[in-house]
């Protein structure tokens, strides 16, 4: 199974290199810290979608009995699986020592105003349920 990592080089690759082009240009717009924190944020996406893929070409290799792709598929979702870990230790390190971005405030959502029947309505079935 070792042997078939090395066909996952060049996925590899091409994520360090996203990797390094990603953390260079948001560093250089933003600040490091951000550059980081979109790091993560994009290979937590990154590798669960690896994952899933993956996974669900394993389990379709699975099912037709097809021993090659099963084991090539498999090996590569076990190489995924890894790099969401490592992706969740560093997120977990970077929080640690930066919990200012763990309460990081979000977008606020509108939400609509409610009509005032249905504001009454909520009213008395409140009102209905207390007794």
């Amino acid at each position: 199974m070792a042997v078939r990592l090395v066909r996952m080089i060049p996925v590899l690759v091409v994520l360090a290199l996203l990797a390094a082009g990603v953390y260079l240009y948001i560093s250089y717009r933003h600040s490091p810290l951000r550059a980081k924190e979109v790091l993560i944020k994009m290979f937590l996406v990154l590798t669960i979608a690896l994952s899933a893929f993956f996974g669900i070409v394993t389990l379709y290799a699975l099912f037709e009995a097809n021993a090659g792709v099963f084991d090539l598929f498999f090996s590569f979702m076990l190489a995924a699986l890894v790099g969401l870990g490592i992706t969740f230790v560093c997120r977990w390190r970077f929080l640690k020592h930066h919990p200012a971005f763990k309460d990081k405030a979000f977008r606020a959502k509108i939400i609509p105003k409610e009509p005032a029947w249905l504001q009454l309505l909520k009213q008395i079935l409140g009102m209905m349920g207390k007794r």
